[in-house]
């Protein structure tokens, strides 16, 4: 199992509607994220940067990769797309993190 983690950008003052469409996240979603294999995920948020940091883990990294090329995903994204940093194309704007520490 791999530990991975990520950084996004949450535009300003969307940080209610974020948390609230995360409580209301769509079932296809957990379904798909579980299906690729996705446990221990969670998304915290730095309110002074409007940072987003998530951290989950996953037997296979390659398969986020096929996650982009699920319909329910990409529709997801484009929902996402007005409340965090996206791409043109609705996919959100990720930096990996390094991990440096970790204590088991």
């Amino acid at each position: 199992m791999e530990r991975l983690a990520f950084k996004m950008t949450l535009l300003p003052g969307c940080a209610v509607a974020y948390k609230k469409r995360h409580e209301q996240i769509w079932p296809e979603i957990s379904s798909l994220l579980k299906k690729t294999g996705v446990t221990d995920y969670s998304i915290y948020l730095d309110g002074q940067t409007d940072t987003l940091f998530a951290t989950m883990k996953i037997a296979d990294r390659r398969m986020l990769d096929a996650l982009a090329g699920e319909k329910v995903m990409r529709q997801w994204w484009v929902y996402m797309s007005d409340i965090v940093l996206s791409n043109a194309d609705g996919v959100p704007v990720l930096t990996d993190l390094t991990e440096l520490f970790h204590l088991p």
